[in-house]
């Protein structure tokens, strides 16, 4: 893994799989990696997030093999696999799946799991908080064994993408496990959490400042933030973007931006 300093500036897009029918949801995919970004992304949630919660949807694996043969050259992945929603060894072997089919381009992202109508409507068992980390923290191990013993094995090693932000609990599997973190909030909170993760990776033996890309969701133009979540550490950055138009006009701000860096 290479060092902060060296690693480039990435943006990304997250195009969110809601209210809008697959053909808008392909053309935003082909959009997107025409117009430069480094990675797509999309989400792994049952029903919509914002507007009518009930409105049109997709589910997030299935749509990942069909952007790895559509796609040539970006990186792919969820942002992120909700933990909860499938057995770890067989999450496992669809992202090794899915990484065959896209050249070894897939990101594994995963996170605990927050949406609790998802667990609801399709039978899973929300818990708590902290029953849905330690869930997680029993997966982590199981998924990295799967993968180790998968035939073909995977086209590279599968980076792990680790979405969270729990100071205590959270950050840990992202010391232990991640090569990616993707943090939520401003600058600020970047910096501190970044701070609090290399003491985890201290005591559990990993150079996490090295080792751990640190990942965030930006929006605006970069002129407001850019320069300051890239001081804080963060050099792959995420524009949400929604269904159905998906408008790429701020993506195409942050890669004029990220091209002026390179």
């Amino acid at each position: 893994m290479t060092t902060p300093e060296a690693r480039p500036v990435r943006i990304a897009v997250q195009l969110q799989p809601q209210h809008a029918d697959y053909g808008q949801i392909r053309d935003a995919v082909l959009r997107a990696e025409d117009l430069g970004v480094d990675v797509v992304f999309n989400w792994d949630h049952f029903y919509p997030l914002t507007g009518d919660l009930d409105g049109k949807h997709f589910e997030c694996w299935t749509m990942l093999g069909a952007w790895a043969e559509q796609t040539e050259r970006v990186e792919i992945g969820a942002l992120v696999t909700g933990n909860g929603y499938r057995n770890p060894d067989l999450l496992a072997d669809m992202a090794r799946t899915v990484d065959h089919i896209s050249g070894g381009r897939l990101i594994l992202g995963i996170g605990a799991g927050w949406n609790e109508k998802d667990y609801d409507q399709f039978g899973y068992e929300f818990g708590t908080a902290g029953s849905r980390i330690a869930a997680l923290a029993e997966a982590l191990p199981r998924i990295r064994r799967r993968t180790a013993v998968g035939n073909p094995a995977p086209t590279r090693d599968v980076p792990l993408l680790i979405g969270g932000g729990g100071e205590k609990k959270m950050l840990r599997l992202v010391a232990e496990h991640a090569d990616i973190w993707h943090s939520f909030g401003d600058a600020e909170t970047l910096q501190r959490k970044s701070a609090i993760l290399d003491e985890h990776g201290a005591d559990v033996g990993r150079d996490t400042s090295t080792l751990v890309e640190r990942s965030v969701g930006v929006d605006g133009p970069p002129s407001e933030t850019g320069d300051a979540i890239l001081a804080a550490g963060a050099t792959l950055l995420t524009i949400g973007v929604n269904g159905p138009d998906y408008d790429l006009s701020t993506a195409a701000q942050w890669i004029a931006w990220r091209d002026e860096r390179r």
